[in-house]
């Protein structure tokens, strides 16, 4: 009646390596077999019950390749197998729907010709994006963006929204793409997660058609970084703890978790809903849930911390707290030192000498941290040039400041190449819709930035390294 639930695979793996030590010590008997489904991601939870009552789909994440554990995406290019069949829907509604044909060279600037031909090929970049994508790539992100919102593409009416021409135009086409998408893949016996999440909802609310097997394993519920948690995945969760009390069992939550290091907004997570937790998931004969707040820190000195923490003064919607560090520092310890106007191109010798000589100072004060020095970025692009010239030999690991979370390292040293978010107002006019949120998009990803600044920033343990592209 117990499950803890963490993001991703690895998470989980750690967790139940945790959790058979711990019972070993206790000397309670439990393998790798037992612990495994104890210890699950939100995906692999709700892939469970998509078996006993959805039919047991094939997920469209997982298509062309391995058939693993579900996990969460985690965005990049699609693989061939998924841009096939999204290829496909496009094909198919842009030779039988005159009114998508219309709307599609609209969004692309293309003229449209009498004879129907091939889709035109141009890349579309919405405003907010970083980069153009085929046009269905970009139906197939924004409308994964608006399901996690707990919104329906096909369904939202484009009229109603507070948006410019061109962002009704394009919910119009979304909405038709996507329920061609959606036809497509239910003839394939294909689904995809966030579908999955939103019909079990619906379909939870039929108590008398539920195997109680499929929902007793969530009834009491621990969440790991839950700050990232979605609206999608919030709704389905309130809809197997309402199926079960009607039932008259008792449930209970658990949500660990920081808002001060979330940092997935872009794909639809907000701390809010663990902020607003209350609102959400009500206690019964009680007013709030209880807080704990865990306060003591053992990773950063508190030159570190203090720095880290002063980069959040300008997020309104935040908890307020502050860590106490528990390491204590040493002679030439220090918090951020910012090195500022940066130029990569111009000075990338000045960074390999100060990464050198940061490896050199870690060996010689004999740390034992598994990453003597973390180089760290907001984006690969520019990693990738540092790292092409590093000396292989040296203690240093790179990573983009997302995939770094969880991690620590003796030195941190960032790069951060400057430049501020340009306004995305599709997703604007969706977070409005929502109606879940205080903040715009725009204003969401502005405090995401500084908070993704404060994720890079206490992953050093002795010494922080600041490389900015402005001041």
């Amino acid at each position: 009646s117990l499950t803890v639930i963490s993001f991703t695979n690895a998470s989980c793996a750690e967790l139940r390596g945790q959790l058979l030590r711990l019972l070993a010590f206790w000397q309670f008997p439990c393998d790798e077999a037992q612990a495994r489904p104890c210890v699950r991601t939100f995906h692999s939870a709700m892939a469970q019950q998509a078996k006993a009552l959805l039919g047991a789909p094939n997920w469209f994440e997982q298509l062309g390749g391995a058939s693993e554990e579900p996990d969460a995406p985690v965005g990049g290019r699609l693989p061939p197998a998924q841009q096939r069949l999204l290829r496909q829907a496009y094909d198919e509604l842009y030779a039988s729907d005159a009114a998508f044909r219309q709307q599609v060279h609209e969004l692309l600037g293309v003229a449209l010709h009498e004879a129907v031909g091939k889709p035109p090929q141009e890349g579309l970049r919405l405003a907010g994006e970083l980069r153009a994508a085929p046009l269905f790539e970009v139906f197939y992100q924004q409308g994964c963006f608006t399901e996690s919102l707990g919104l329906r593409p096909d369904r939202i009416d484009a009229a109603a929204l507070d948006c410019a021409p061109r962002e009704r135009l394009f919910l119009q086409a979304l909405a038709v793409f996507w329920a061609r998408f959606q036809a497509l893949l239910q003839t394939r016996g294909v689904t995809t997660f966030d579908a999955a999440f939103r019909q079990l909802g619906e379909r939870l609310a039929n108590v008398q058609e539920l195997p109680m097997e499929a929902i007793e394993p969530l009834r009491h519920l621990l969440i790991d970084e839950f700050q990232d948690i979605s609206p999608q995945i919030v709704h389905w969760l309130q809809a197997v703890h309402r199926a079960l009390t009607s039932r008259g069992k008792a449930v209970s939550l658990m949500a660990i978790g920081d808002d001060w290091q979330s940092i997935y907004g872009w794909r639809g997570s907000s701390p809010e809903l663990f902020l607003d937790f209350d609102r959400h998931f009500p206690c019964r004969g009680k007013a709030k849930s209880q807080v704990l707040m865990l306060t003591a820190n053992y990773r950063s000195i508190a030159p570190i911390l203090r720095d880290a923490e002063a980069l959040l003064a300008g997020v309104a919607c935040k908890q307020a707290k502050r860590s106490q560090a528990i390491k204590a520092a040493q002679p030439g310890d220090h918090g951020v030192r910012k090195i500022e106007n940066f130029d990569l191109k111009r000075q990338l010798p000045e960074l390999l000498q100060e990464i050198a000589a940061q490896c050199a100072h870690v060996a010689q004060r004999g740390s034992r941290e598994r990453n003597p020095v973390l180089l760290l970025g907001r984006r690969n692009d520019a990693l990738k040039q540092v790292q092409a010239q590093l000396d292989p030999s040296l203690p240093v690991r790179t990573y983009s400041i997302h995939r770094a979370k969880g991690l620590q390292g003796e030195v941190a040293i960032i790069l951060d190449e400057g430049g501020s978010a340009e306004s995305h107002p599709l997703r604007n006019a969706l977070y409005a819709h929502c109606g879940l949120f205080r903040n715009s998009y725009d204003q969401a990803m502005r405090d995401e930035s500084l908070r993704l600044a404060y994720v890079a920033v206490t992953r050093g343990v002795s010494r922080v390294i600041w490389y900015s592209g402005k001041r």
